[in-house]
């Protein structure tokens, strides 16, 4: 996330904070989402942990986050945060079992250095956890149209599955798994199914495994 990107989010911080509880039932949905892609054990960092409001449901004790404002809320609710990019993320190698970045991707500099960096800082078959809004599904193309009208995603580049499986690939991770939530079509927004195609919100797990000889 460059400056410009992360200006919004120091000036507003206490206004994007507010929409978990304005749109709970999304936020429960995108949470239950990532949640279920969570290893039962080790240790993890959320890349991009903004105010907290995934780490603390999780239970992920460290973050990463660009934004002082955000990195601040954060840390008044428990999280140790390290205000530093995803592009350089401030560990050694091979130090975590997952890492986890939520709504992060539409806002990376350099997408593809975010995913290598990740690469490196996690175990040998450490997993990493993404979610994102599909840009080919129906909300991806409302959050598309309307994003010169919105403080946050005005400088957003928004990415379709098979772009960021792409980039993902290109960093070595291999192995993935697709969840989604916010069908269009579901009476309920609560709803998780497998795989990737209808829902808004899409959850990738990718694995650092060995490299074939």
């Amino acid at each position: 996330m460059s400056m410009t990107k992360t200006a919004p989010f120091n000036e507003q911080a206490s206004d994007y904070d507010a929409w978990f509880e304005k749109h709970r039932d999304l936020y429960l949905a995108e949470l239950e989402a990532v949640r279920s892609f969570i290893p039962a054990t080790g240790n993890g960092v959320e890349i991009g942990v903004g105010t907290g409001r995934f780490a603390l449901p999780l239970g992920i004790p460290i973050g990463i986050e660009p934004s002082p404002q955000m990195a601040e809320q954060a840390r008044q609710r428990g999280i140790k945060v390290l205000e530093s990019f995803a592009e350089a993320l401030p560990f050694v190698d091979d130090c975590f079992d997952f890492a986890v970045m939520v709504t992060v991707v539409c806002f990376l500099e350099d997408v593809a250095q975010a995913f290598r960096e990740a690469f490196r800082i996690l175990k040998l078959n450490g997993t990493l956890v993404i979610g994102f809004i599909d840009r080919e599904s129906e909300l991806g193309r409302q959050y598309s149209q309307k994003k010169e009208q919105s403080r946050f995603y005005r400088e957003a580049s928004f990415y379709s599955v098979s772009e960021v499986e792409t980039q993902l690939t290109a960093a070595g991770f291999s192995n993935f798994a697709f969840r989604q939530t916010l069908l269009p079509d579901e009476n309920t927004d609560l709803i998780i199914r497998e795989g990737h195609g209808r829902g808004g919100f899409v959850v990738i797990k990718a694995h650092k495994n060995a490299p074939l000889v």
